[in-house]
Protein backbone atom coordinates (compact mmCIF):
# COMPACT_ATOMS: atom_id res chain seq x y z
CA UNK A 1 0.00 0.00 0.00
CA UNK A 2 1.20 3.45 -0.74
CA UNK A 3 2.47 5.79 1.96
CA UNK A 4 0.06 8.28 2.14
CA UNK A 5 1.12 10.70 5.41
CA UNK A 6 0.57 13.73 4.92
CA UNK A 7 2.64 17.12 4.89
CA UNK A 8 2.75 18.46 8.54
CA UNK A 9 2.24 21.96 6.95
CA UNK A 10 -0.62 21.14 5.68
CA UNK A 11 -2.67 20.58 9.11
CA UNK A 12 -4.43 23.19 11.06
CA UNK A 13 -2.34 24.50 13.65
CA UNK A 14 -4.77 23.72 16.12
CA UNK A 15 -4.12 19.56 15.19
CA UNK A 16 -0.71 19.86 16.86
CA UNK A 17 -0.94 22.64 18.79
CA UNK A 18 0.46 22.01 22.95
CA UNK A 19 -2.65 20.56 25.18
CA UNK A 20 -2.19 23.79 26.91
CA UNK A 21 -3.84 25.74 24.13
CA UNK A 22 -6.64 23.00 23.11
CA UNK A 23 -7.58 23.58 26.82
CA UNK A 24 -7.77 27.11 26.62
CA UNK A 25 -10.17 27.10 23.75
CA UNK A 26 -12.35 24.56 25.20
CA UNK A 27 -12.75 26.33 28.12
CA UNK A 28 -13.65 30.04 25.92
CA UNK A 29 -15.87 27.94 23.47
CA UNK A 30 -17.57 25.52 26.29
CA UNK A 31 -18.57 28.64 28.18
CA UNK A 32 -20.02 30.30 24.92
CA UNK A 33 -22.08 26.61 23.91
CA UNK A 34 -23.34 26.88 27.54
CA UNK A 35 -24.56 29.93 27.45
CA UNK A 36 -26.33 29.78 24.04
CA UNK A 37 -27.82 26.80 24.85
CA UNK A 38 -29.35 27.89 28.00
CA UNK A 39 -30.41 31.07 26.73
CA UNK A 40 -32.27 30.30 23.64
CA UNK A 41 -33.29 26.27 23.90
CA UNK A 42 -36.12 25.79 26.68
CA UNK A 43 -34.90 22.24 27.59
CA UNK A 44 -31.69 23.52 28.43
CA UNK A 45 -32.77 26.09 30.78
CA UNK A 46 -35.21 23.65 32.00
CA UNK A 47 -32.79 21.34 33.08
CA UNK A 48 -30.12 23.09 34.33
CA UNK A 49 -32.48 25.04 36.47
CA UNK A 50 -33.67 21.15 37.83
CA UNK A 51 -30.35 20.70 38.30
CA UNK A 52 -29.34 23.59 40.19
CA UNK A 53 -26.74 24.86 37.67
CA UNK A 54 -25.94 27.67 35.70
CA UNK A 55 -24.06 28.48 33.10
CA UNK A 56 -21.79 31.18 34.88
CA UNK A 57 -20.60 27.94 37.17
CA UNK A 58 -18.40 26.66 34.69
CA UNK A 59 -14.68 27.81 35.84
CA UNK A 60 -13.03 25.20 34.61
CA UNK A 61 -13.50 22.34 32.26
CA UNK A 62 -13.97 19.57 35.02
CA UNK A 63 -17.27 21.99 36.03
CA UNK A 64 -19.30 20.35 33.21
CA UNK A 65 -19.13 17.14 35.37
CA UNK A 66 -22.16 19.21 37.43
CA UNK A 67 -24.64 19.66 34.11
CA UNK A 68 -27.05 17.02 33.18
CA UNK A 69 -26.83 14.38 30.44
CA UNK A 70 -28.89 14.79 27.24
CA UNK A 71 -30.59 11.96 25.85
CA UNK A 72 -32.10 10.74 22.90
CA UNK A 73 -35.34 10.61 24.18
CA UNK A 74 -35.08 14.57 24.82
CA UNK A 75 -34.37 14.89 21.40
CA UNK A 76 -37.98 13.07 20.44
CA UNK A 77 -39.82 14.90 23.30
CA UNK A 78 -39.01 18.22 21.36
CA UNK A 79 -39.98 16.77 17.85
CA UNK A 80 -39.29 18.48 15.63
CA UNK A 81 -37.61 21.93 16.01
CA UNK A 82 -37.86 22.38 20.04
CA UNK A 83 -34.21 21.65 20.28
CA UNK A 84 -33.16 24.69 18.03
CA UNK A 85 -31.01 27.61 19.43
CA UNK A 86 -32.30 29.73 16.46
CA UNK A 87 -35.20 30.81 14.54
CA UNK A 88 -36.56 28.15 11.90
CA UNK A 89 -35.16 30.74 9.27
CA UNK A 90 -31.83 30.40 10.15
CA UNK A 91 -31.44 26.79 9.54
CA UNK A 92 -30.18 26.21 6.56
CA UNK A 93 -30.35 22.41 6.67
CA UNK A 94 -32.12 19.76 8.45
CA UNK A 95 -31.48 16.38 8.63
CA UNK A 96 -33.35 13.79 10.72
CA UNK A 97 -33.17 10.02 11.98
CA UNK A 98 -35.38 7.19 10.06
CA UNK A 99 -37.87 6.72 13.05
CA UNK A 100 -37.91 3.00 12.87
CA UNK A 101 -37.02 2.97 16.65
CA UNK A 102 -39.41 6.24 17.78
CA UNK A 103 -39.79 9.39 16.94
CA UNK A 104 -37.40 10.92 14.26
CA UNK A 105 -34.71 12.76 15.99
CA UNK A 106 -34.15 16.60 13.84
CA UNK A 107 -30.94 18.27 13.70
CA UNK A 108 -30.21 21.62 12.00
CA UNK A 109 -27.35 23.58 10.87
CA UNK A 110 -26.77 27.35 10.60
CA UNK A 111 -24.83 28.14 7.08
CA UNK A 112 -21.79 28.88 9.51
CA UNK A 113 -22.21 25.36 10.79
CA UNK A 114 -22.09 23.57 7.44
CA UNK A 115 -18.91 25.74 7.34
CA UNK A 116 -17.65 24.33 10.67
CA UNK A 117 -18.95 20.86 9.50
CA UNK A 118 -16.80 20.95 5.80
CA UNK A 119 -13.95 21.54 7.82
CA UNK A 120 -13.79 18.78 10.48
CA UNK A 121 -14.62 16.42 7.53
CA UNK A 122 -11.99 17.87 5.12
CA UNK A 123 -9.77 17.27 7.93
CA UNK A 124 -10.87 14.04 8.23
CA UNK A 125 -10.09 12.86 4.55
CA UNK A 126 -6.97 14.61 4.89
CA UNK A 127 -6.21 12.61 7.70
CA UNK A 128 -7.31 9.41 5.62
CA UNK A 129 -4.55 10.20 3.18
CA UNK A 130 -6.96 11.96 0.79
CA UNK A 131 -5.36 14.95 -1.17
CA UNK A 132 -6.90 17.93 -3.25
CA UNK A 133 -7.60 17.25 -6.62
CA UNK A 134 -8.39 13.30 -5.70
CA UNK A 135 -11.44 11.82 -6.64
CA UNK A 136 -13.69 10.04 -4.38
CA UNK A 137 -16.51 7.68 -5.01
CA UNK A 138 -18.73 8.48 -2.00
CA UNK A 139 -20.90 5.12 -1.67
CA UNK A 140 -23.02 6.49 1.86
CA UNK A 141 -26.33 7.29 1.90
CA UNK A 142 -27.56 11.15 0.47
CA UNK A 143 -31.06 12.03 2.16
CA UNK A 144 -31.79 12.80 5.42
CA UNK A 145 -29.06 10.61 6.88
CA UNK A 146 -26.47 12.60 7.40
CA UNK A 147 -23.21 10.27 6.21
CA UNK A 148 -23.34 11.47 2.15
CA UNK A 149 -24.21 14.61 2.33
CA UNK A 150 -21.72 15.24 5.30
CA UNK A 151 -18.90 13.47 3.53
CA UNK A 152 -19.66 15.75 0.08
CA UNK A 153 -19.25 19.42 2.39
CA UNK A 154 -15.92 18.02 3.74
CA UNK A 155 -14.76 16.72 0.10
CA UNK A 156 -15.66 20.24 -1.55
CA UNK A 157 -13.94 22.07 1.20
CA UNK A 158 -10.88 19.87 0.78
CA UNK A 159 -11.19 19.78 -3.02
CA UNK A 160 -11.50 16.44 -4.09
CA UNK A 161 -13.61 15.53 -6.93
CA UNK A 162 -16.40 13.59 -6.21
CA UNK A 163 -18.86 11.39 -7.29
CA UNK A 164 -22.29 11.12 -5.40
CA UNK A 165 -22.96 7.69 -5.90
CA UNK A 166 -25.17 7.05 -2.70
CA UNK A 167 -25.37 3.53 -1.79
CA UNK A 168 -27.43 0.65 -3.66
CA UNK A 169 -27.38 -0.82 -6.82
CA UNK A 170 -23.80 -2.39 -6.72
CA UNK A 171 -23.21 -3.56 -9.80
CA UNK A 172 -22.50 -0.07 -10.97
CA UNK A 173 -20.89 1.16 -8.03
CA UNK A 174 -18.39 -1.58 -9.41
CA UNK A 175 -18.41 -0.64 -13.23
CA UNK A 176 -17.85 3.09 -11.83
CA UNK A 177 -15.04 2.35 -10.17
CA UNK A 178 -13.40 0.04 -12.43
CA UNK A 179 -14.38 3.15 -15.30
CA UNK A 180 -13.91 6.47 -13.39
CA UNK A 181 -10.90 5.39 -11.21
CA UNK A 182 -11.39 6.65 -8.28
CA UNK A 183 -8.75 7.35 -5.37
CA UNK A 184 -11.04 6.77 -2.72
CA UNK A 185 -13.93 5.21 -1.55
CA UNK A 186 -16.59 6.46 1.38
CA UNK A 187 -19.05 3.61 2.50
CA UNK A 188 -19.93 1.81 5.64
CA UNK A 189 -17.75 -1.27 5.96
CA UNK A 190 -20.85 -3.91 5.37
CA UNK A 191 -21.19 -1.96 2.08
CA UNK A 192 -17.64 -2.62 1.63
CA UNK A 193 -18.21 -6.15 1.72
CA UNK A 194 -21.04 -6.33 -0.54
CA UNK A 195 -18.83 -4.12 -3.33
CA UNK A 196 -16.23 -6.61 -2.94
CA UNK A 197 -18.56 -9.89 -3.55
CA UNK A 198 -19.80 -7.55 -6.39
CA UNK A 199 -16.37 -7.39 -8.12
CA UNK A 200 -15.62 -11.23 -7.32
CA UNK A 201 -18.98 -11.91 -8.64
CA UNK A 202 -17.84 -10.04 -12.24
CA UNK A 203 -14.59 -11.64 -12.61
CA UNK A 204 -12.40 -8.67 -11.04
CA UNK A 205 -9.48 -8.52 -9.17
CA UNK A 206 -9.94 -5.66 -6.69
CA UNK A 207 -6.55 -5.34 -5.78
CA UNK A 208 -6.07 -4.06 -9.00
CA UNK A 209 -8.72 -1.46 -8.75
CA UNK A 210 -7.69 2.39 -8.68
CA UNK A 211 -8.69 3.12 -5.25
CA UNK A 212 -5.57 3.79 -2.25
CA UNK A 213 -7.54 4.63 0.65
CA UNK A 214 -11.75 3.90 2.36
CA UNK A 215 -12.83 5.84 5.14
CA UNK A 216 -15.29 3.20 6.69
CA UNK A 217 -18.00 4.50 9.46
CA UNK A 218 -21.79 4.51 10.80
CA UNK A 219 -21.49 1.11 12.25
CA UNK A 220 -19.19 -0.44 14.52
CA UNK A 221 -16.31 -2.91 12.52
CA UNK A 222 -12.75 -4.65 14.19
CA UNK A 223 -9.66 -4.32 13.11
CA UNK A 224 -10.01 -7.98 11.72
CA UNK A 225 -12.24 -6.82 9.75
CA UNK A 226 -10.08 -3.63 8.63
CA UNK A 227 -7.31 -6.33 7.74
CA UNK A 228 -9.94 -8.44 5.64
CA UNK A 229 -10.72 -5.13 3.79
CA UNK A 230 -6.77 -4.08 3.47
CA UNK A 231 -5.77 -7.22 1.80
CA UNK A 232 -8.91 -7.78 -0.69
CA UNK A 233 -8.74 -4.31 -2.37
CA UNK A 234 -4.77 -3.57 -1.44
CA UNK A 235 -5.84 0.04 0.04
CA UNK A 236 -5.78 1.62 3.04
CA UNK A 237 -8.97 1.33 5.39
CA UNK A 238 -9.33 4.19 8.30
CA UNK A 239 -12.13 5.07 10.70
CA UNK A 240 -14.73 7.66 10.80
CA UNK A 241 -16.58 8.76 13.53
CA UNK A 242 -19.63 10.60 14.36
CA UNK A 243 -23.53 10.67 14.56
CA UNK A 244 -26.07 13.27 13.68
CA UNK A 245 -26.84 14.18 17.08
CA UNK A 246 -23.15 15.77 17.33
CA UNK A 247 -22.85 16.62 13.41
CA UNK A 248 -22.47 13.74 11.72
CA UNK A 249 -19.30 11.56 10.30
CA UNK A 250 -16.00 13.91 11.15
CA UNK A 251 -16.61 14.15 14.87
CA UNK A 252 -13.12 11.90 15.11
CA UNK A 253 -11.10 10.05 12.38
CA UNK A 254 -7.78 7.51 12.49
CA UNK A 255 -5.04 9.35 11.20
CA UNK A 256 -3.66 6.97 8.15
CA UNK A 257 0.23 7.26 9.77
CA UNK A 258 -0.64 5.16 13.12
CA UNK A 259 -4.22 3.89 12.57
CA UNK A 260 -4.29 3.66 16.38
CA UNK A 261 -7.61 5.37 17.46
CA UNK A 262 -9.14 7.89 16.46
CA UNK A 263 -8.44 11.72 16.84
CA UNK A 264 -11.55 13.88 18.10
CA UNK A 265 -11.83 17.07 16.57
CA UNK A 266 -11.81 18.92 20.23
CA UNK A 267 -11.66 22.21 18.87
CA UNK A 268 -15.11 21.70 18.14
CA UNK A 269 -16.13 18.19 20.13
CA UNK A 270 -15.38 17.79 23.90
CA UNK A 271 -15.59 14.43 24.85
CA UNK A 272 -16.04 12.90 28.22
CA UNK A 273 -16.19 8.99 29.13
CA UNK A 274 -18.66 7.93 32.02
CA UNK A 275 -19.66 4.82 34.17
CA UNK A 276 -22.93 3.93 31.56
CA UNK A 277 -24.85 2.11 34.85
CA UNK A 278 -23.97 5.44 37.29
CA UNK A 279 -23.40 8.09 34.77
CA UNK A 280 -19.92 9.11 36.55
CA UNK A 281 -16.59 9.69 35.09
CA UNK A 282 -14.29 7.36 34.37
CA UNK A 283 -10.55 8.09 33.77
CA UNK A 284 -8.71 8.11 30.29
CA UNK A 285 -7.83 4.90 29.62
CA UNK A 286 -11.31 3.05 31.53
CA UNK A 287 -13.95 1.97 28.77
CA UNK A 288 -17.18 3.42 29.32
CA UNK A 289 -19.33 5.30 27.54
CA UNK A 290 -18.81 8.15 25.44
CA UNK A 291 -20.44 11.51 25.67
CA UNK A 292 -19.95 14.65 24.02
CA UNK A 293 -20.71 18.54 24.16
CA UNK A 294 -20.58 20.81 21.11
CA UNK A 295 -18.37 23.74 21.55
CA UNK A 296 -19.72 25.57 18.47
CA UNK A 297 -22.95 24.93 17.34
CA UNK A 298 -25.03 27.49 16.29
CA UNK A 299 -28.57 25.70 15.43
CA UNK A 300 -27.90 22.76 17.59
CA UNK A 301 -25.97 22.93 20.69
CA UNK A 302 -26.05 19.82 22.52
CA UNK A 303 -24.72 19.41 26.03
CA UNK A 304 -23.47 16.07 27.50
CA UNK A 305 -25.11 14.05 24.93
CA UNK A 306 -24.83 10.38 25.96
CA UNK A 307 -24.20 8.67 22.86
CA UNK A 308 -24.12 4.84 24.30
CA UNK A 309 -21.04 3.98 21.95
CA UNK A 310 -18.68 2.49 24.15
CA UNK A 311 -14.95 3.60 23.77
CA UNK A 312 -11.51 4.46 25.78
CA UNK A 313 -9.90 8.06 26.08
CA UNK A 314 -6.34 8.25 24.92
CA UNK A 315 -3.73 10.45 24.10
CA UNK A 316 -3.15 11.54 21.19
CA UNK A 317 -0.38 10.20 18.70
CA UNK A 318 -0.33 11.78 15.63
CA UNK A 319 -2.17 14.68 16.16
CA UNK A 320 -2.23 16.42 19.76
CA UNK A 321 -5.98 16.24 20.20
CA UNK A 322 -6.76 13.01 22.39
CA UNK A 323 -8.10 9.86 20.62
CA UNK A 324 -10.80 7.39 21.25
CA UNK A 325 -10.25 3.77 20.72
CA UNK A 326 -12.79 2.32 18.29
CA UNK A 327 -16.04 2.03 19.19
CA UNK A 328 -16.20 -1.64 20.64
CA UNK A 329 -19.80 -1.76 20.68
CA UNK A 330 -23.10 0.37 21.74
CA UNK A 331 -24.44 0.10 25.62
CA UNK A 332 -28.26 -0.24 23.74
CA UNK A 333 -26.68 -2.86 21.30
CA UNK A 334 -24.83 -5.44 23.86
CA UNK A 335 -26.95 -8.67 24.26
CA UNK A 336 -27.26 -10.06 27.84
CA UNK A 337 -27.47 -13.75 27.21
CA UNK A 338 -27.60 -16.20 30.21
CA UNK A 339 -25.55 -13.39 32.14
CA UNK A 340 -22.89 -12.86 29.84
CA UNK A 341 -22.34 -9.30 28.00
CA UNK A 342 -22.21 -9.66 24.15
CA UNK A 343 -21.80 -7.59 21.28
CA UNK A 344 -21.87 -7.82 17.67
CA UNK A 345 -18.42 -7.00 17.17
CA UNK A 346 -16.86 -9.98 19.48
CA UNK A 347 -18.42 -12.54 17.00
CA UNK A 348 -17.19 -10.46 14.20
CA UNK A 349 -14.00 -10.64 15.37
CA UNK A 350 -14.60 -14.41 15.79
CA UNK A 351 -15.95 -14.83 12.46
CA UNK A 352 -12.98 -13.38 10.75
CA UNK A 353 -10.17 -15.97 12.42
CA UNK A 354 -12.64 -19.21 11.32
CA UNK A 355 -11.84 -20.67 8.09
CA UNK A 356 -14.02 -21.68 5.12
CA UNK A 357 -16.41 -19.21 6.68
CA UNK A 358 -17.38 -15.23 4.84
CA UNK A 359 -17.23 -11.97 6.72
CA UNK A 360 -20.89 -11.50 6.74
CA UNK A 361 -23.27 -12.47 9.60
CA UNK A 362 -26.41 -11.95 11.14
CA UNK A 363 -27.14 -12.82 14.62
CA UNK A 364 -30.49 -14.54 15.20
CA UNK A 365 -31.90 -14.46 19.08
CA UNK A 366 -34.98 -16.99 20.22
CA UNK A 367 -36.37 -18.06 23.53
CA UNK A 368 -37.53 -21.35 22.72
CA UNK A 369 -38.01 -22.39 26.15
CA UNK A 370 -36.71 -20.57 29.33
CA UNK A 371 -33.62 -19.69 27.74
CA UNK A 372 -32.36 -17.45 25.44
CA UNK A 373 -30.82 -19.14 22.63
CA UNK A 374 -28.43 -17.15 20.07
CA UNK A 375 -27.52 -18.48 16.78
CA UNK A 376 -24.88 -16.85 14.69
CA UNK A 377 -26.34 -16.83 10.70
CA UNK A 378 -22.75 -16.91 8.69
CA UNK A 379 -22.25 -18.01 5.34
CA UNK A 380 -19.33 -20.23 3.50
CA UNK A 381 -16.45 -18.61 1.70
CA UNK A 382 -17.35 -20.23 -1.15
CA UNK A 383 -19.22 -22.88 -3.19
CA UNK A 384 -16.09 -25.66 -2.58
CA UNK A 385 -17.27 -25.25 1.39
CA UNK A 386 -19.98 -28.01 1.62
CA UNK A 387 -20.78 -30.83 3.96
CA UNK A 388 -18.26 -31.71 6.19
CA UNK A 389 -16.10 -28.44 5.51
CA UNK A 390 -18.84 -26.57 6.15
CA UNK A 391 -20.03 -28.54 9.56
CA UNK A 392 -16.00 -28.08 10.53
CA UNK A 393 -16.52 -24.03 9.99
CA UNK A 394 -19.24 -24.52 11.92
CA UNK A 395 -18.15 -26.27 14.85
CA UNK A 396 -14.70 -23.96 15.05
CA UNK A 397 -16.65 -21.04 14.84
CA UNK A 398 -19.41 -22.37 17.74
CA UNK A 399 -16.11 -23.54 19.79
CA UNK A 400 -14.09 -20.02 19.04
CA UNK A 401 -17.18 -18.15 20.76
CA UNK A 402 -17.42 -20.63 23.50
CA UNK A 403 -13.49 -20.19 24.04
CA UNK A 404 -13.62 -16.59 23.75
CA UNK A 405 -16.78 -14.90 24.93
CA UNK A 406 -18.10 -17.86 27.16
CA UNK A 407 -21.14 -18.89 25.60
CA UNK A 408 -22.97 -21.60 23.54
CA UNK A 409 -24.35 -20.67 20.53
CA UNK A 410 -25.50 -22.48 17.77
CA UNK A 411 -24.30 -22.01 14.21
CA UNK A 412 -25.93 -22.11 10.90
CA UNK A 413 -23.81 -21.56 7.81
CA UNK A 414 -25.73 -21.07 4.18
CA UNK A 415 -24.55 -21.24 0.92
CA UNK A 416 -22.89 -18.14 -0.72
CA UNK A 417 -25.03 -15.00 -0.46
CA UNK A 418 -27.57 -16.39 1.94
CA UNK A 419 -26.95 -13.87 4.66
CA UNK A 420 -29.26 -10.98 3.70
CA UNK A 421 -26.25 -7.94 2.50
CA UNK A 422 -26.38 -4.07 3.74
CA UNK A 423 -26.61 -1.38 1.27
CA UNK A 424 -25.58 0.75 4.55
CA UNK A 425 -25.57 0.47 8.01
CA UNK A 426 -26.11 -3.36 9.25
CA UNK A 427 -28.30 -4.80 10.49
CA UNK A 428 -26.29 -7.47 12.81
CA UNK A 429 -29.40 -8.51 15.66
CA UNK A 430 -32.52 -10.73 14.61
CA UNK A 431 -34.71 -10.46 17.89
CA UNK A 432 -37.12 -13.27 17.99
CA UNK A 433 -37.62 -13.47 21.74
Amino acid sequence: MKDLTPDKASLDPIEIASRDEISALQLERLKWSLNHAYTNVPHYKQAFDAAGVHPDDLKTLSDLSKFPFTVKQDLRDNYPFGMFAVPREQVARIHASSGTTGQPTVVGYTRNDLDVWGTVVARSLRASGLRSGDLLHNAYGYGLFTGGLGIHLGADKLGLSTVPISGGMTPRQVRLIEDFKPDGITVTPSYALSILDEFNAQGLDPRDCSMKVGVFGAEPWTNAMRREIEDAFDMHAVDIYGLSEIMGPGVANECIETKDGLHIWEDHFYPEVINPETGALVSDGEQGELVFTSLTKEAFPIIRYRTRDLTRLLSGTARSMRRMEKITGRSDDMIILRGVNVFPTQIEECLMATAGLAPHFQIELTKPGRMDQLCVLAEAADASVQGELRDAAAKALSSRIKQIIGISVKVQVSDVGGVTRSEGKAARIIDKR
